[in-house]
């Protein structure tokens, strides 16, 4: 009886586990995908990618485990369509761009963004898709010591569009010095003579990725800021000299890259200007950054600059509060939706912690996030594709479907996404 026990058990088990293959990993066998490189390298399950998608976002607790055989080949599509000949328009189709204005209150509504340029190609048409509108003007930072090839594949993708362009100046940027602050300045110098007449400019760094739609943005900086600057931020308190960071920073390896070795302030800021601290992202009026570039107590803060770390979370929101600035709000906090941050260890607001990894004290979002993070108001939030590509996938569908739904005119077939059958697995390598 025990024999017959066993056996049965053993059946049971073995039925559930040839259940879980071939309901989440029907794939070829690793001999066949050798054998035929064309065959996809990605485990599909159900609906692929929409339908795990919707149970991550929807918190299932199944879905995270399920996903780790469900991996999204590594920007596949955008390789392919990149790679292949042919003209303009037809890569703007086949990259999906969305190639009208959605709705009146976004064409007449601009907005420009000064964009740090990932290492990966790949990464900056995903993001530029995400946020594209042909009312909005895009001026691309790349890193003075970017290799050759990738500025060249840069500067031919930015050529197919007319109101992307390359920075006029690089900078070799090194984390916490002024080369990046400086970089940022020289593209709003681009933007400012670019011809459309952009309202708001943002940055955005190379792995950022939005989570509201263009039509959110504006509506949330037109009716919440009224021609205000958003750059969030304090005033540290009397009693204390204003640190830039818990740490100094490494020292750079390259000698045309600046890194400070100091961590606090000069102890007299230039003109008796009363240093705040805030953070490095920003929405700015036209007339601020045209403020920004001519006024002296402008140039000298930059000047001032120059050896502390960490100055674009200083810069900005110091001269925001300046009251007789364009657009400034000298009694602002940490109001405005800029970026979702979130420290590693920090819980909360329905949060309880971070599921993904650290990256300077501050969560770069996984799997598990997702629930949480398409709740807050944030317009743009850090991934990792490398890490986590589906993270990137599930984020950028959705981002998508929203903005289609929220759409004034009829939409484009090729503005929408390919929608996967179920238990597909073809893809492009």
């Amino acid at each position: 009886m025990s024999r017959l026990w066993t056996t049965k058990a053993g059946l049971v088990a073995c039925g559930m586990i040839c259940a879980f293959i071939f309901l989440y990993l029907r794939s070829p066998e690793p001999e066949e995908a050798d054998a035929e490189p064309t065959r996809p390298a990605v485990v599909e399950c159900g609906f692929y990618p929409d339908e795990l998608c919707s149970a991550l976002f929807e918190g299932k607790k199944a879905a995270p485990q399920i996903a780790q055989f469900c991996r999204p080949p590594q920007n596949s599509e955008v390789l392919a369509h990149l790679r292949s000949p042919g003209n303009c328009s037809r890569m703007a189709r086949g990259l999906h761009f969305i190639t009208r204005p959605l709705s009146a209150e976004e064409g007449n509504f601009s907005l420009a963004y000064v964009i740090h340029a990932p290492k990966e190609l790949a990464m900056l048409v995903r993001l530029l898709r995400a946020i594209y509108a042909p009312q909005n003007v895009y001026c691309i930072h790349t890193d003075d010591k970017a290799p050759t090839k990738f500025k060249s594949a840069m500067q031919t993708f930015v050529g197919c569009f007319r109101n992307v362009f390359l920075s006029s100046k690089t900078q070799r940027v090194a984390h916490d010095n002024l080369r990046r602050l400086q970089a940022e300045i020289d593209c709003m110098r681009d933007l400012v003579h670019s011809p459309l007449q952009w309202r708001y400019v943002m940055n955005l760094g190379g792995q950022e990725f939005p989570i509201k739609t263009n039509k959110e943005i504006i509506h949330y900086i037109r009716t919440r800021w009224k021609g205000k600057n958003i750059t969030p931020g304090v005033t540290p308190a009397s009693n204390t000299k204003p640190k830039t960071g818990q740490s100094p920073p490494k020292p750079s390896s390259n000698e045309n890259s600046y890194t400070s070795p100091n961590t606090r302030f000069k102890p007299k800021p230039p003109r008796n200007l009363t240093i705040h601290s805030g953070s490095a992202y920003y929405a700015l009026t036209r007339n601020f950054v045209e403020f920004v570039l001519t006024d002296p107590r402008a140039k000298d803060m930059l000047q001032w600059s120059k050896d502390i770390p960490s100055p674009e979370q200083h810069y900005w929101v110091t001269l925001n509060r300046l009251t007789d600035a364009p657009g400034a709000t000298p009694g602002a906090g940490w109001e405005g939706h800029i970026r979702a941050m979130k420290q590693r260890t920090e819980a909360g607001d329905g949060h309880t912690g971070c599921t993904g990894h650290d990256a300077q004290d501050t969560c770069v979002y996984s799997l598990g996030d997702l629930p949480w993070l398409v709740q807050l108001p944030a317009f743009f939030a850090t991934m990792e594709p490398s890490t986590d590509p589906l993270v990137v996938v599930c984020i950028e569908r959705r981002h998508r479907l929203k903005a289609l739904q929220q759409a004034e005119v009829p939409p484009e077939p090729h503005w929408q996404f390919p929608q996967e059958s179920h238990f597909s697995s073809q893809a492009h390598d």
